[in-house]
């Protein structure tokens, strides 16, 4: 189930809404996605938890272009394009990747 303060029908909410804002993540906190962190944190009333590195096999990420999900391993090894529509998605989300997904590193 898609929440959060969307803007259109590919994933894009008044936070982030360029043409390359175009995928969802679901929140292991309430297994229901969102476009970002900030609609998360003004809507749910519970806070958000990361993914951890044993999870990344998890379909969590949703292309809004296509509607297909991903594994959180298939999203960060992408090369910020999706594998189905070939579309093209915000390689500055990385700066976030803390608040969604156990450190990599």
């Amino acid at each position: 189930m898609l929440k959060g303060k969307i803007l259109d029908d590919q994933t894009r909410c008044e936070h982030y809404h360029s043409a390359l804002d175009v995928i969802a993540i679901k929140f292991k906190c309430c297994n229901d996605y969102y476009p970002c962190f900030e609609c998360h944190q003004e809507l749910a009333n519970h806070p958000a938890k990361v993914w951890s590195k044993i999870e990344f096999e998890e379909k969590a990420i949703l292309y809004g272009v296509c509607k297909n999900e991903l594994t959180i391993n298939e999203y960060l090894t992408s090369g910020n394009i999706c594998q189905y529509c070939h579309a093209r998605f915000n390689p500055n989300c990385k700066k976030h990747y803390a608040l969604y997904f156990e450190t990599l590193y």
